[in-house]
């Protein structure tokens, strides 16, 4: 009995052990049904309203995807409608309003820079959508085992101390989306490979439904 406690004991200290030399990156579910009802939804693509100039990147959390879908249809299908529908090149920077909804898309002209001179920041309140549409946009998710807050909610972002080595670095390309949920903690607008650091970015912000 006592053998059969230590190696439980034992099992339980590896798989801790293991987890945290992985990283926690995003949100888990333990409901596998749920999971493979999400990641089917999402490759069937009816959420798309004709959508299809991107896909999602792998790095989305295609379960939280699926359930916020569900809670908050009327903002998903307008957002991915306005992609559909608007030039994505020709339309001025700025900030324009998606009609019947109360989001905004923010139209970017921006530049990446050095990863120390960008900041961390994850939301409460609302989901970020982001979509390159010209140039190349480096992201970096970060760990939240090894990370901790370095500032307060204000109103609706916090900042965080991070661990370089176990941050994820992803780039965004126009062929790509991201959407970062609450559990998705992340670094914008990184410096990539090449020599042109000049994008065009849509920010959308989606209400995050509990």
């Amino acid at each position: 009995m006592v053998m059969k406690k230590s190696l439980f004991l034992l099992s339980m200290l590896f798989v801790g052990m293991t987890a945290f030399a992985q990283g926690y990156y995003t949100r888990q579910f333990n409901d596998k049904k749920l999971v493979k009802t999400a990641e089917k939804w999402v490759k069937q693509g009816t959420w798309r309203q004709g959508f299809t100039k991107a896909d999602p990147h792998r790095s989305l959390n295609t379960t939280e995807f699926f359930l916020q879908y569900q809670k908050n249809p009327q903002q998903w299908q307008a957002l991915f409608r306005w992609l559909t529908t608007t030039d994505l090149l020709a339309i001025p920077a700025g900030k324009h309003p998606i009609e019947g909804t109360t989001l905004v898309a923010s139209v970017e002209d921006s530049e990446n820079g050095p990863l120390e001179k960008r900041g961390t920041e994850s939301h409460y309140h609302h989901i970020d959508f982001q979509y390159v549409v010209k140039g190349v946009e480096r992201f970096g998710i970060i760990d939240h085992l090894t990370s901790k807050p370095n500032s307060k909610w204000k109103p609706d972002v916090i900042h965080y101390n991070y661990d370089r080595k176990l941050t994820r670095f992803y780039d965004s390309t126009p062929d790509k989306f991201f959407i970062f949920f609450p559990c998705d903690w992340h670094i914008a607008k990184v410096n990539n490979d090449t020599n042109d650091q000049h994008i065009r970015v849509i920010v959308i912000k989606v209400d995050y439904v509990d």
